[in-house]
């Protein structure tokens, strides 16, 4: 046998076994390209053999071949490599003329499983343009990874509901474009994106189960959105006992409510030139504990005066202190005293967020046998905003929703692979 035979025997052994070919699937020839800097590997396999119908599994003879195709491989010695075969058809009498599944790939992907499983995990750490230089592929070939592996999870995801969930919004671009979250609390996952933030956007989360599951949910961390509100009680058993009020979201309300004192306030001081506010609207924005040891002198200063800004806020600050009360009972008192002060205080902003938390009592008190917020929605927000940031934004909807799954979803993103041989 000459040396140029046994070089070629080996490129083909060593290519059967990097690609992870088994029978009756083996390497039929290499080529490689120095220049383009690129492999190219050729399956092949033996005839008179049997291939399962894809969708029944019945083991029927090769009907015919599908024109070649080719697959993008892990880089071998830095070259390129793709993997090029004619995928087998069978002709099944219950489903018709069918390709049969090939060891190293899905139906319809211009990867191979282990490329893919590579790519997902740099997309995984990287933003998309980073991933192309490392991997070496377009843009439209990472989304086209990212979508497939987002559509492989939700296919294998089981049909639960969570006991514990938030709901939350997130905008999508400028202007009133926003999609509606559903997050899982327990596992801190997106279980479900819905368009828009109406309450049809929640509702087509809700119709996904059965009366019976949706009595499973425990408690729905969520901000007071009457569209939101309305889905709830329209499909979760005892509603009323289950919807929390977040307090982040409660604060912010009263935060806001501080601000627009301060506003008012600078504009009425403004006008006898006194800047006593000038430059203080984030100073009001810290609760009493995170205020930074440079601004606590100044804080102080203002505090000591009578400033109606000043007012709103320690009102602020007390409302914050009632989810420090370890008893249902003691809460409802402490909410009483604070709702009598809040609507004297003659602070018109402070007084319309009182009366707005009376009428949700009920919810803002259900925390107290739940014990729960949207944290973990607020986290995911955060790490949703990170995505969007590295997106430089996303005109498009539809690849936001894939990123926030991708990235998100806690899904099972993996394509299956063959055995590798070893």
């Amino acid at each position: 046998m000459t040396s140029r035979k046994i070089e070629v025997m080996q490129d083909i052994e060593l290519y059967r076994y990097l690609l992870g070919l088994e029978s009756p699937w083996t390497v039929g020839k290499v080529r490689l390209d120095m220049i383009n800097q690129r492999v190219d590997v050729w399956a092949t396999h033996g005839d008179g053999l049997r291939w399962a119908c894809p969708e029944c599994g019945a083991a029927m003879p090769l009907y015919d071949h599908a024109p070649e195709r080719t697959w993008r491989h892990l880089d071998s010695c830095q070259f390129k490599t793709f993997l090029h075969a004619r995928p087998p058809r069978v002709s099944c009498k219950d489903h018709g003329v069918l390709q049969a599944r090939l060891p190293w790939a899905d139906e319809k992907a211009r990867f191979t499983a282990l490329f893919e499983r590579l790519a997902i995990d740099v997309l995984g750490i990287c933003d998309i343009k980073g991933a192309t230089k490392i991997l070496r592929i377009s843009w439209d070939e990472a989304r086209h990874i990212m979508e497939r592996a987002v559509s492989r999870g939700l296919k294998r995801k089981k049909k639960r509901i969570p006991k514990t969930i938030g709901v939350d919004e997130k905008s999508v671009g400028k202007g009133h474009d926003y999609i509606t979250l559903v997050n899982d609390v327990d596992r801190a996952a997106v279980d479900y994106i819905g368009d828009d933030r109406k309450q049809e956007s929640l509702d087509g989360y809700f119709v996904r189960f059965s009366k019976k599951k949706r009595a499973k949910i425990k408690a729905i961390a969520v901000d007071i959105w009457d569209p939101y509100l309305a889905s709830i009680r329209n499909h979760v058993p005892d509603a009323g006992e289950k919807i929390v009020f977040d307090r982040y979201h409660l604060m912010t309300h009263m935060v806001k409510a501080v601000d627009e004192v301060r506003k008012e306030e600078h504009r009425e001081l403004k006008r006898e030139d006194d800047e006593t506010l000038t430059g203080s609207k984030y100073l009001w924005l810290y609760s009493k504990e995170n205020v930074p040891d440079k601004h606590k002198s100044r804080l102080r200063s203002l505090s000591r005066r009578n400033l109606k800004t000043a007012r709103a806020w320690v009102i602020k600050e007390s409302f914050r202190e009632l989810w420090g009360d370890t008893r249902l009972a003691w809460a409802a008192r402490h909410f009483k005293a604070w709702f009598f002060w809040a609507t004297h205080s003659r602070l018109e902003p402070v007084i319309e967020k009182a009366r707005m938390f009376r009428k949700y009592l009920a919810q803002i008190l259900t925390y107290f046998r739940h014990r729960i917020t949207n944290a973990v929605s607020e986290g995911l927000n955060s790490k949703i905003q990170t995505i969007k940031k590295m997106a430089y934004g996303y005109r498009n909807r539809q690849n936001f929703k894939v990123s926030i799954y991708f990235h998100c979803g806690a899904l099972d993103l993996y394509p299956v692979t063959h055995k590798i041989v070893g």
